[in-house]
């Protein structure tokens, strides 16, 4: 009479073929998650980075002749916020910007929003931006304290492809 079980053999080669297959597939999970923070960041950066362009545009200002349309009609709060190169004086200024002139009377907006909130770095976890002025060489070590014209990550690894993601 035979009897119908596994054979502690069969038992060992299908633990063996299930560990090897999960020692595969361990990487390939990591360079996954992986990715998906790189994708996580640059959305990220080109949030900032979009919300920092719309700014300039709107309130552009060459030393004391204010350009932008947001500049003409808000010439004090246009001061306080924006650079003598029209850029935002700190990521802060992107979230709320209050309005004190012709638009505030006229329309009555009295705020103006660039940014809901700062976005997180994936890879740290925090807002904590590496900032660049205007004046800045391309790689500063610090920041000028005076504007943002760009924005980076911290976090000095390199990057799936071999760049560093500071650069991005």
């Amino acid at each position: 009479m035979k009897e119908s079980g596994v054979t502690l053999l069969e038992l060992l080669i299908t633990t063996v073929i299930v560990m090897i297959l999960a020692s595969v597939a361990m990487p390939l999970s990591k360079i996954s998650a992986r990715r998906q923070q790189e994708i996580e960041l640059r959305q990220q950066l080109r949030m900032i980075r979009s919300a920092i362009d719309t700014f300039k545009l709107e309130w552009n200002r060459d030393g004391d002749i204010l350009v932008g349309p947001a500049c003409v009609k808000n010439k004090l709060t246009c001061k306080e916020v924006t650079s003598v190169y029209g850029y935002p004086k700190s990521l802060d200024v992107l979230l709320e910007v209050k309005l004190t002139g012709e638009e505030a009377a006229v329309k009555g907006v009295k705020v103006r929003r660039y940014l809901r909130k700062l976005p997180t770095d994936p890879f740290t976890g925090k807002a904590d931006w590496r900032l660049r002025c205007y004046t800045d060489s391309p790689k500063p070590t610090s920041w000028c304290g005076e504007d943002v014209y760009d924005v980076s990550t911290p976090h000095e690894a390199k990057a799936l492809n071999g760049t560093h993601y500071h650069d991005w």
